[in-house]
């Protein structure tokens, strides 16, 4: 029977609805495969294996003596030498290098190009020669003096005296290395903003005070990375302080390798680990300085090592119980 257009239906006449399709079982989401990765993995995995096996079993390397001179008090006490050598070369350096870069900023032309030349011509001459150079100071200079240019002089020094065998290494290296640390603190500084400085000298700040609160800490998150690497360098540069005669580590291990001319690979190798040693502590200091620094600029510092594994081990667990739920 026909109803008329706009008629109302009852329920009784009503079509019946239809069922809601039931929803597909959940599908668990895979992650996207990459086999180009887990093969070049395999591929370092297995030349890695290769090299601490040839490493460890390689009779060359002679490891009974090399745990034999890894601790002879000669080879610390030339460690000592290395250690008093870099750090002093270190503190003299960076206290020049800020001296030069400041010197180089400075409006006084004679201050600028004389801060130019020092730090062209210490990094054109490699430092070897510096050393030699110095160790031989005496040749051209029998005696120092401070007194008035071209006119009397009010104190005088017996240069051979002076120059002792760790005067000469620290302070070759010293002016070596303020040459590099120069260029790296004038980088540092450059690299803050001028608006900070602007801001500064529009509130009234001293000179003195935008440099040490203002400029310095904003530029000391660029000069760490760089300086650090400039102290590695340093650490590793003190091995050619055995041609001005100091035996440091690198000294006292050539002396020993000329002594027992069959212990001289396990020697090296502990040469080798030692400066490694020294190198790791001075980026594990690096990290936490440059976590220091980071305060301020980031929104939140990054984790230590420590932090890190925790986090790894709290997501390892998380996955194995989500695997172990499905």
């Amino acid at each position: 029977m026909s109803r008329p257009p706009g008629a109302a239906v009852s329920l009784a006449e009503a079509p019946p609805a239809t069922e809601p399709s039931t929803p597909p079982a959940a599908q668990r989401v895979r992650p996207l495969r990459r086999p180009g990765r887990w093969i070049t993995t395999a591929v370092v995995l297995v030349v890695v294996a290769q090299i601490a096996h040839g490493l460890a079993t390689n009779p060359f390397y002679q490891w009974d003596r090399f745990r034999y001179w890894f601790l002879r008090p000669t080879v610390l006490d030339g460690l000592l030498v290395t250690l008093e050598v870099a750090a002093l070369s270190a503190v003299s350096g960076l206290i020049g290098g800020v001296l030069l870069a400041l010197a180089r900023q400075s409006g006084s032309p004679v201050l600028r190009a004389v801060s130019w030349t020092y730090t062209w011509l210490f990094r054109s001459v490699p430092l070897i020669v510096v050393l030699i150079f110095l160790y031989n100071f005496s040749a051209l200079y029998k005696t120092l003096s401070l007194g008035i240019p071209f006119g009397p002089a009010f104190v005088t020094f017996d240069e051979s005296r002076l120059a002792t065998d760790m005067t000469v290494a620290v302070i070759g290296l010293g002016l070596n290395e303020a040459a590099y640390a120069a260029e790296v603190v004038r980088g540092g500084l450059l690299s803050v903003d001028q608006g900070q400085h602007e801001a500064a000298a529009a509130l009234g700040l001293p000179r003195s005070y935008q440099f040490t609160r203002i400029v310095l800490p904003q530029a000391l998150r660029s000069i760490t990375p760089n300086y650090v690497n400039q102290l590695i360098g340093l650490v590793k540069s003190t091995s050619l302080v055995f041609y001005v005669s100091l035996l440091d580590l690198f000294g006292s291990v050539q002396t020993m390798g000329s002594t027992y001319p069959g212990d001289i690979v396990p020697l090296l190798l502990v040469a080798t680990v030692w400066y490694l040693i020294l190198t790791s502590a001075v980026s594990i200091v690096q990290f936490y300085v440059e976590r220091y620094f980071a305060r301020g600029a980031t929104r939140a510092l990054p984790p230590t090592p420590l932090q890190k594994a925790r986090a790894a081990l709290a997501a390892f667990r998380t996955r194995l119980r989500g695997e172990a739920a499905v």
